[in-house]
């Protein structure tokens, strides 16, 4: 059975030595690389999802229209992967966020490995993302883990506007 692997190596390279105004020394520096990589053929590939259980709406290709677009509340939509870490995080904090909005902002996720044509019609490329939507247009956008201030600052502009 094929598996994702995880690589994590020292690379040592050259660079000039700020030291000399000619640049010709040259010293070594040791970093490191991070690389991930996934099979070709993922069908093979046991997943077990880290996602807790949530009241969040699961969206479809079939169900994005009536959900998100024609929708008179500002929607955040949560683009997440099941195996994916950072965003199981995401996806906790925004549990914290919600609360704050009770009936001021509706809140939806979609799997792009189940919904890839979603994911590409918003150019959706890494995972964890989140896209607040307001009278069926895109609004804004946090991209990666950020801390809790990004998601709210996002969410008042949003409903702000």
């Amino acid at each position: 059975m094929a598996a994702a692997s995880c690589t994590y190596s020292p690379v040592t390279r050259r660079y000039p030595s700020i030291l000399t105004p000619s640049m010709a020394q040259q010293r070594l520096k040791t970093s490191y690389d991070l690389s991930f990589r996934v099979p070709n053929n993922r069908s093979r590939l046991p997943v077990l999802s880290m996602r807790q259980e949530s009241a969040v709406l699961e969206v479809t290709l079939e169900s994005w229209d009536p959900s998100i677009l024609k929708s008179e509340t500002p929607v955040l939509v949560e683009f997440y992967t099941s195996w994916c870490e950072p965003c199981q995080m995401v996806h906790e904090l925004l549990d914290e966020i919600a609360s704050d909005y009770p009936g001021q902002l509706e809140r939806v996720a979609v799997n792009v490995e189940q919904e890839p044509q979603v994911a590409k019609e918003y150019g959706i490329k890494a995972v964890p993302i989140v896209v607040l939507f307001k009278n069926g247009e895109k609004r804004e956008s946090v991209v990666g883990t950020m801390p809790k201030d990004f998601f709210v600052a996002a969410i008042e502009r949003v409903l702000a506007s």
